[in-house]
């Protein structure tokens, strides 16, 4: 549990706030962040690669509301955008494109056109059609576009299956001896200017030892385009740094940094790496609230408010998250920090399934947790929620997506308000 989110007296807080206070303005369920999380944490992975001089370009996609980005652009960092959605939200929240880059297997011509037109710092190319495509974009325009080749390193981040996107066999970049062979041809494109390359093994990738697997093999492809003349001034990390969601299992940024730090020592290199997940996670929580509870057969179902359309993580990846009361005298057993130690009361506590009101039988929270008593209407927290959460949100089941909200101390604002069933409908109208 971060410092940010804590019980005090028996209640849940984010910061100074008491999250009753916030389910009682807003409803549930409702994701809630911390404002002094959230910098806090991009202060610190700054702070840590800060020797390197990298720049520390947040993952859109973990969460991309506007305000959040507004908060990060203020602070001076880049983004990474995977989107022509997300390019259009940075520049709208202020962001500076010479500190952004765009990823993505399937970049669209247009989406080609608007990072060129807005002047990003360059496009990771993951294919070699890909290239071609940006070459001739390019040279219609005019322009030369600046473009990083995102390798392939096949490092296995020994992480989920879904969340690896560095070996052989994913669909993410160009191997190897394929991406020396583009490169080198890539001084023929009039239209192309290589400036890096970039490598993202995957994410919650616990061993800063991958990384540095990854990394000596970009320098070996830097050292061997050298030799042809080719030109490699920046290399990109990636993130994935691994977060905590059970209590211990998270690495601090620091060791990440000083594990690559002596491979590029005297290398000249620009480094840039793009954390989300590590940022944003641990900063939020999702607040819901219990409409029944039953049993069937020998099982408890504690039925909430929340859903797999709100929080889709547990079902599709069979992700862990902490689930527990608002009050209660401490917190979760498996997020045990100073205050929360509840070891002794865990193990009197029967075992329930934190499930949603959805139509599936995949729509869960939780499965077999020991789990306090509660009664309707009482509230529940879902932590480390802030990254791929809303942001992964749909409105299955004709639901609408869930305020998030920012706390400030002892204050909050609406980020985003809840959806009407008017706004579900407003593109369906005739």
């Amino acid at each position: 549990m971060t410092e940010a989110f804590r019980y005090e007296r028996g209640t849940l807080h984010c910061e100074d706030l008491a999250a009753p206070a916030i389910a009682e303005q807003t409803g549930t369920p409702c994701y809630v962040y911390s404002r002094a999380s959230f910098l806090g944490r991009f202060r610190t992975i700054r702070d840590a690669f800060g020797p390197l001089d990298a720049l520390i370009a947040y993952a859109v996609k973990a969460n991309s509301n506007l305000n959040l980005l507004r908060l990060l652009a203020d602070e001076g960092s880049g983004f990474d955008v995977v989107s022509g959605g997300e390019l259009a939200r940075v520049l709208d929240a202020g962001g500076d494109p010479k500190k952004t880059t765009f990823a993505g297997v399937g970049k669209t011509d247009d989406e080609i056109r608007q990072a060129l037109t807005a002047g990003i710092r360059h496009l990771n190319v993951e294919s070699p059609g890909e290239l071609e495509r940006i070459d001739r974009i390019a040279r219609d325009r005019g322009e030369k576009a600046r473009v990083a080749l995102r390798v392939n390193p096949d490092v296995d981040p020994q992480t989920h299956r879904y969340i690896t996107t560095g070996k052989a066999e994913n669909k993410f970049g160009i191997d190897l001896q394929a991406a020396a062979e583009l490169a080198r041809g890539s001084g023929d494109l009039a239209g192309i200017e290589l400036v890096g390359l970039h490598a993202h093994i995957g994410s919650q990738v616990g061993d800063p030892a991958h990384y540095v697997a990854s990394l000596q093999k970009l320098l070996a492809l830097r050292d061997e385009l050298a030799g042809y003349g080719v030109a490699i001034r920046s290399l990109n990390l990636g993130g994935g740094y691994k977060i905590s969601y059970e209590g211990s299992e998270g690495r601090p940024a620091g060791d990440y940094a000083a594990a690559i730090a002596p491979l590029l020592e005297g290398k000249g290199i620009e480094l840039e790496i793009e954390p989300g997940r590590w940022i944003a996670g641990p900063s939020g929580v999702l607040l819901t609230r219990v409409v029944e509870v039953k049993r069937g057969g020998e099982k408890r179902f504690v039925i909430v408010d929340a859903a797999m359309n709100d929080l889709v993580r547990p079902s599709l990846y069979g992700s862990y998250h902490a689930v527990w009361p608002v009050s209660a005298e401490a917190g979760p057993p498996d997020l045990d920090g100073p205050g929360n130690k509840t070891e002794s009361v865990a193990v009197q506590l029967s075992s329930a399934d934190v499930v949603g009101p959805i139509c599936e039988t995949g729509d869960f929270l939780a499965q077999d947790r020991p789990f306090p008593d509660v009664d309707r209407g009482d509230l529940v927290a879902v932590f480390c929620a802030g990254a791929y959460g809303f942001t992964m949100a749909s409105n299955y089941n004709s639901r609408g997506r869930p305020p998030e909200v920012l706390v400030d101390r002892d204050g909050f604002t609406v980020i985003r308000r809840r959806e009407s069933y008017e706004d579900l409908v407003a593109l369906e109208r005739a």
